[in-house]
């Protein structure tokens, strides 16, 4: 038998209690922004048709506009603390709590329900940012993209699990009847999403470093941002990177928001459909993420997301002519699998490229201001041409031009410069 060195049992139970998370949030992303909330907020509280579109793609944006202004100060000001953790503790709760007080949203309540998932997205978004800063920290360079690829398969993990328990509260659909059912749902995701997530705040520990004190980490999180922008033509490669996620993560973002409101509209699904139609994507997403996991350690971030993004501008094309619930099945299967690698490897390139001691930092700009804020544009285009037309396929084929963008900008990236050279190229 062979033995295990400590160090390596701690690396592993650590990267099995990271993933957790992974399959904590996960509860939160299903049922409240793609399948239960989506739909009960579109079809109930603000009456369906193009105005329900318009109004959950507003709510989308504001959240991830607000993510996108706060994400890089608190993540610098995390690493400067040294606090990450803590961070992670404080948005996770308000997520939690705000996806909870959710069961309250009665029809009609379109103000109240807006603010409630506004600010559990915040929650949820922005403690991602410190979520990933910890990926640089629990493996080597050359195993960034396995690990990630873990992170994300546990997280459709829990987002299968959670759909199959909440799958019979949606057997009635949403008629009177059920609607308590319904909103039973979000008292359960956000259950899953506490229990599941404590593991990390019970067996991580922040980084010890010797900072300054300050009066003020905030200010000191805004003054390291803006030292950052400033010197931002030093980390030239990062930039352009970034840049190119700020545009593709769009139509990644946009097509998870309104996927399952373009089935039930469009396809005319019913929403247990919806519910298997996002089990099945669930599971293609698990073998996607492990798959291209390994295929980015293999061939590079880089290839990884070139291949996901073609295979993107096929899904947005095949949706727009779809004609039948069992093809969008299988458009379903390839977007799943890509969903996942495209994440993972897009994760994994961003630890490549950041710089050491920064990591929240950075991941602020990656999570917050070109994750989050670029969910902005996408959302209120769709729903925007939705309400204009009345024509949904329209709105998904428009979607495709931010992965044709996004593949064009990525080329400019030179994956081989990673964190190291960046500082002796002057990094602050």
């Amino acid at each position: 038998m062979t033995s295990v060195a400590p160090g390596a049992q701690t690396s592993r139970l650590q990267i099995f209690v990271w993933t957790l998370f992974d399959f904590a949030n996960t509860s939160y992303s299903v049922i409240v922004v793609a399948v239960g909330y989506s739909l009960y907020f579109k079809e109930v509280v603000a009456g369906g048709s193009g105005r329900g579109d318009l109004l959950w793609g507003i709510a989308v944006s504001i959240s991830m506009l607000l993510t996108a202004a706060i994400s890089p100060v608190l993540g610098a000001a995390a690493d400067f603390s040294s606090r990450r953790k803590r961070f992670l503790f404080g948005f996770t709760i308000v997520s939690i709590l705000c996806t909870a007080l959710l069961y309250f949203v009665q029809p009609g309540m379109v103000l109240t329900g807006m603010a409630l998932f506004i600010l559990a997205n915040i929650g949820f978004e922005g403690g991602t940012v410190f979520y990933d800063a910890f990926l640089p920290n629990l493996t080597t360079e050359r195993s960034y993209g396995r690990v990630s690829g873990y992170g994300f398969a546990m997280g459709y993990l829990g987002s299968l699990t959670t759909l199959l328990v909440a799958m019979p509260l949606y057997a009635g659909g949403f008629g009177p009847d059920n609607l308590h059912n319904v909103r039973i749902s979000f008292v359960v995701a956000a259950v899953i999403f506490l229990l599941f997530s404590t593991p990390i705040f019970l067996f991580f520990r922040d980084h010890k470093k010797t900072f300054e004190k300050r009066p003020s980490y905030v200010l000191a999180g805004f003054q390291r941002v803006r030292e950052t922008i400033g010197h931002l033509r030093q980390y030239k490669n990062t930039a352009r990177f970034l840049f190119a996620f700020f545009i593709y993560n769009d139509g990644i973002l946009t097509i998870i928001s309104f996927s399952s409101i373009f089935a039930m509209q469009t396809l005319k699904f019913t929403l247990q459909e919806v519910i298997y139609l996002f089990a099945v994507v669930q599971a293609s997403g698990i073998a996607g993420s492990l798959l291209f996991g390994m295929v980015t350690d293999k061939i590079g971030p880089k290839k990884t997301i070139d291949i996901n993004l073609v295979l993107w501008m096929g899904v947005v094309v095949a949706s727009y002519f779809v004609t039948s619930k069992e093809m969008f099945f299988a458009i379903g299967i390839v977007a799943g699998s890509s969903l996942g690698a495209a994440q993972s490897a897009s994760r994994s390139l961003m630890a490549l490229l950041t710089p050491k001691e920064r990591e929240a930092e950075f991941f602020g700009f990656y999570d917050g201001l070109c994750g989050k804020a670029s969910a902005v544009v996408g959302t209120f285009l769709f729903g925007l041409i939705s309400y204009i037309t009345g024509n949904q396929r329209l709105s998904a084929l428009s979607i495709g031009i931010f992965f044709l963008a996004g593949y064009w900008l990525l080329q400019g990236v030179d994956e081989t410069t990673h964190h190291n050279s960046l500082r002796t190229e002057g990094g602050i």
